[in-house]
């Protein structure tokens, strides 16, 4: 029974990953109904972004407290991600927004090579370790439980509540909907949609950094090809919990990262990934809009 609570804990910290991750997916799809497939290689990037602060910060100034230094770090990995969305966002698919349906997806998987591409060439192709940043464990029952398993939980939980009451509370998140809706009904009633959407990308991409953080100070090591399997995984949570639900995403992940952990656990862990799928081709099926997904309706 230990066995299984210590596997539980563990999927959960995974799945929160996955979580926020898949957030940024299905706000973007259902904003403007477009799979951002770059936005893996974004989550990288924050990844990337929070160890060269760490180095430049651990450089200069010598035995700073661990909060303030992780603080930073989400920061500037946010505004670097945020940076690069916005610009993707300008430059690739906003010109294709009005042309037909699979020009944005080519473009979008294209920007994914792009990122991972330049990321190597910049960085490198090997794995960047980094110190543990927490290293704090508490043993309860004979359940070990980390700093940084409970930071990553919580942090998950705060940020779906703060995103939660954005949309659905707030003159940003009224415009979002409008423009889920209608574009050009939301345009004419005087919602800025370019805008609209631009800052929807920005808040994905915030997402995604804090994520990669995450996942660095989790794992301790990132490389510039975490983007593709993490991303896809993420896209999987989206589509599983109900792809333009905010709840629906993080319960997507949390799934999926409770179904990697037990089945590592009692199975073959080389097997992971195809009970991920196939538990999501089963979903699917039987539920084709996902777990909390809404049947979408044709506009004529």
């Amino acid at each position: 029974m230990e066995y299984f609570v210590q596997q539980l804990i563990n999927g959960l910290t995974l799945g929160s990953i996955y979580g926020l991750v898949a957030i940024g997916y299905t706000m973007v799809y259902g904003i403007i109904g477009m799979i951002n497939f770059a936005h893996g290689d974004i989550f990288m990037i924050g990844g990337f972004a929070a160890l060269i602060v760490f180095l430049v910060l651990t450089s200069i100034f010598a035995g700073l407290p661990v909060a303030v230094l992780l603080l930073v770090m989400l920061l500037i990995a946010m505004l670097m991600t945020s940076l690069w969305n916005w610009t993707i966002e300008r430059v690739a698919y906003r010109p294709l927004r009005g042309s037909f349906r699979l020009a944005p997806l080519i473009t979008a998987i294209g920007m994914s090579i792009v990122l991972s591409n330049f990321i190597q060439v910049t960085q490198g192709p090997r794995n960047k370790p980094i110190p543990p940043l927490i290293s704090s464990v508490y043993n309860i029952g004979g359940i070990t439980i980390s700093l940084k398993q409970i930071v990553i939980i919580i942090i998950t939980a705060v940020l779906l509540t703060v995103f939660w009451y954005l949309v659905n509370h707030t003159a940003l998140g009224r415009a979002q909907r409008a423009t889920e809706q209608d574009r050009k009904m939301a345009a004419l009633l005087g919602v800025n949609v370019d805008q609209t959407i631009s800052v929807t990308f920005i808040m994905g991409a915030a997402l995604a950094a804090v994520a990669g953080t995450m996942y660095l100070m989790y794992y301790g090591v990132v490389n510039f090809n975490d983007g593709f399997v993490p991303g896809v995984k993420a896209f999987t949570a989206a589509v599983l919990g109900g792809i333009g639900s905010l709840p629906g995403a993080v319960l997507g992940g949390l799934m999926i990262g409770l179904i990697e952990s037990l089945w590592s656990a009692y199975f073959t862990i080389a097997y992971k990934d195809v009970a991920t799928f196939a538990i999501l081709a089963f979903v699917l099926i039987f539920k084709p809009t996902g777990i909390l997904g809404r049947p979408e309706v044709e506009k004529v």
